[in-house]
């Protein structure tokens, strides 16, 4: 999805304030376990992007990491500023498919071992969401999985960021992006074609700085509050 706009300039149609929040005690680990072993139904908002053009889509993969804390939250990365594809965005750890990889898990979990050095046996995974057809040609699937924290001072994850891929690993709160009231709803206007997307940006009360979640991201946490709030 190639913009030579950016995102935070486009017209924002509206919230969903009307939606409720996921319920917290959906986020303990019991309760997201119970989810993902009985799903209950329930139909994701985007699977695929109205402007997919792509002829050859190609398999990818990405951790949902959800960080059980008191308070869980979900471990994203900013992608570096001079890669091809997406630069600068937040993402979840992933990328395509190898054809050493066995299925969309074993490539969810290299991907964060390559990308943010999580090793895949710390990740104690749920299932998987939907797949997601990305403009660029990516059919995604989202696998869920749970960390837990290190021991020691703050709880702080002992990750590394491959320089190459991610400027920054950072954690958001769980409940903040499970709140519609935090999804807008944006739109670009690209020859005359409404391109609708969602965006959830979000301030750290630790360094003041704003990451704006939006696009692939943002629709796969969509859908992910689509699932638990089911």
């Amino acid at each position: 999805m190639a913009f030579t706009i950016d995102p935070r300039v486009a017209d924002v149609l509206g919230h969903d304030a009307h939606l409720p929040p996921v319920d917290p005690t959906r986020f303990t680990r019991e309760a997201l376990v119970h989810r993902f072993q009985q799903p209950p139904t329930w139909q994701p908002d985007i699977e695929v992007e109205k402007w997919y053009r792509a002829p050859n889509p190609v398999a990818a993969s990405v951790l949902v990491p959800l960080v059980m804390r008191p308070e869980p939250s979900v471990l994203l990365t900013q992608r570096t500023s001079h890669l091809k594809k997406h630069a600068g965005q937040i993402s979840f750890p992933g990328g395509r498919s190898e054809p050493t990889d066995p299925d969309a898990v074993a490539t969810a979990l290299r991907e964060a071992r390559e990308e943010v050095g999580l090793a895949p046996e710390r990740v104690d995974v749920l299932g998987t969401l939907p797949t997601y057809t990305t403009g660029t040609g990516f059919v995604v699937t989202p696998v869920v999985g749970l960390i837990a924290p290190d021991a020691g001072e703050a709880e702080r994850l002992q990750l590394q960021a491959d320089p190459s891929e991610v400027d920054e690993i950072f954690e958001v709160p769980l409940h903040f992006l499970m709140d519609p009231r935090y999804h807008q709803r944006r739109a670009f206007d690209m020859s005359g074609t409404k391109l609708e997307f969602f965006s959830m940006p979000w301030t750290s009360q630790a360094s003041d700085k704003e990451y704006f979640i939006w696009g692939a991201t943002a629709a796969m946490l969509r859908n992910l509050y689509r699932f638990l709030s089911a």
